[in-house]
């Protein structure tokens, strides 16, 4: 019998690598041709089995009926024999998955996928708060940053997007040009000249800036400080740019307001562990999978179980990977023992295993580390996070053996390096699910707004929990649930301060 294991796990890929869409939450209906074969029952269950653990909720016939919508998927199995090859037709919403076409398909393709943010956007437009601002956003540019940009300058905002060169798609660039939005940067700079178009970038003068990794934030303050005390206020997406900010805070050189959008409730528990865990662990598996390599042929490491890193274990061990986890927190490395991963130091946990790294710091993976694994891969997005440097020595053409696209080996029989320790869901694959960045987005939008009315002080502030409630519940308005209300007696008793725990209800005993 064939691997059904593989199957099933090329056909989700597949599914998410056609649309850039998310696994997790939706609800998938499997079924079969018939007559049944044990080789389609056996594929269906690992197919039951590995979307349940990635999060989906698989429907039977009866349920299947009852929810027609765009978000189910259905995936048919079909062979014509017992030994045949089995095939998937995969359905969305009853239709056959769209083809997205060239960068205008993909851009509207995404919007037709991001009902919160386009339902926060609408406010921000009907409200006027954010008419004739000029917004910047310095981000990965692909078709769901398109989107975002899009919104902004339909609730009446001009808007200009710069993007580095490695993660700018020239094609999205090009349609975001014709649509009216401005697109600095180009995937042909480097050196001082990728340094010139950010700055020409900021030097369109800006009221907000809204950043991934805090690079132009920083670039700013570096050589255009006269911009920064112009702006009203930043946003920043992640962590790695979180962390350089609030140093900077510390240190008393920050000399703007900045809002952690990336702490947000709505964006670290969903991007991070959800969207990142996807992108980054089906990267991995598509770059793999060209070399005739499984994910489950090895261990597999993961380095730091932050939310990314957490969300990278969990795929993993979803695809039948032997999830090992080394972490330098110690509360961290107890969560990962309570969910049921081997804790350890790297250097033991890596050798001949797949180590991914999902810190964002810098030197995670060193070269000596790097040689003993048998493929390493970086989730967490700075430079330097893989010692490539120390693991790819001497000359690149007579040393690199190239295999596929997005793999090489640090020497003919040694360790396959996935694109050069590039951050993998965006070097390698389309970034983070379109429902993913949604909500991230949502929170993006509201944060701006936020931004416009309190005029936060100088400093790294969080973002207040209103937003997080509003941005889930448009959410869970957009899926069609319906969650339960408090009742008046629970309000109550949740707001009383009075501490119940040491009265007594003996009759015979005194209260005090």
């Amino acid at each position: 019998m064939a691997d059904v294991t593989l199957i099933a796990e090329r056909i989700i890929r597949r599914f998410a690598r056609d649309t850039n869409l998310l696994v997790a939450g939706r609800s998938v209906h499997i079924s079969a041709v018939q007559p049944e074969t044990a080789q389609l029952v056996a594929t269906s269950r690992e197919l039951t089995r590995m979307l349940s653990a990635l999060g989906a909720h698989v429907v039977t016939a009866s349920r299947h009926n009852a929810t027609a919508s765009a978000h189910l998927l259905d995936i048919q199995l079909d062979a014509a024999g017992p030994d045949s090859e089995i095939t998937a037709t995969l359905l969305l919403g009853g239709a056959p998955l769209p083809s997205r076409g060239d960068a205008d398909g993909r851009i509207d393709f995404a919007g037709e996928h991001m009902p919160v943010s386009r339902l926060v956007a609408k406010g921000l437009g009907e409200r006027g708060s954010i008419r004739g601002l000029r917004i910047g956003i310095a981000m990965v540019l692909e078709p769901k940053t398109a989107q975002l940009a899009l919104l902004l300058a339909a609730a009446g905002a001009e808007v200009a997007v710069y993007a580095h060169p490695d993660e700018i798609d020239a094609s999205v660039a090009e349609a975001l040009r014709a649509r009216g939005i401005a697109v600095d940067g180009s995937e042909t700079l480097s050196g001082q000249a990728e340094r010139a178009a950010a700055l020409a970038f900021l030097e369109r003068g800006f009221d907000i800036l809204i950043d991934d990794g805090s690079h132009l934030i920083r670039l700013a303050h570096e050589d255009a400080p006269h911009l920064v005390k112009q702006w009203i206020g930043t946003n920043e997406e992640t962590t790695s740019g979180l962390t350089p900010l609030r140093h900077m805070s510390t240190m008393g050189i920050l000399d703007t307001a900045v809002f952690a959008v990336n702490d947000a409730q709505m964006k670290t528990r969903f991007d991070n562990r959800y969207g990142t865990g996807q992108s980054c662990v089906f990267a991995i598996a598509d770059a793999l999978d060209r070399v005739g390599v499984t994910v489950r042929d090895q261990p597999a490491l993961v380095i730091g179980y932050g939310p990314v890193g957490e969300g990278v274990a969990a795929h993993l061990a979803a695809l039948g990977a032997e999830v090992r986890v080394a972490e330098v927190d110690p509360v961290l490395a107890l969560r990962a023992a309570h969910d049921g991963y081997d804790i350890g130091e790297a250097a033991e946990l890596g050798s001949g295993a797949l180590v991914v790294s999902s810190t964002g710091v810098a030197h995670t993976i060193s070269a000596d580390l790097a040689r003993t694994a048998r493929a390493v891969a970086v989730a967490g997005g700075v430079p330097g996070e893989l010692d490539l440097d120390g693991l790819l020595v001497g000359d690149p053409a007579e040393q690199l053996t190239p295999l596929a696209a997005h793999i090489e080996r640090a020497d003919p029989a040694g360790t396959l390096v996935l694109d050069r320790g590039g951050c993998i869901n965006i070097t390698a694959a389309e970034g983070n699910p379109i429902e993913i960045m949604d909500l991230s987005f949502a929170v993006q939008l509201a944060a701006v707004e936020e931004l416009v009315v309190t005029r936060p002080a100088v400093g790294v502030h969080a973002l207040p929990a209103s937003i997080d409630d509003i941005v889930a519940r448009a959410a869970l308005a957009a899926r069609g649930e319906h969650i339960d209300t408090p009742a008046d007696d629970q309000l109550a008793a949740a707001h009383d301060w009075r501490s119940r725990r040491y009265l007594s209800s003996s009759p015979n005993q005194e209260t005090r």
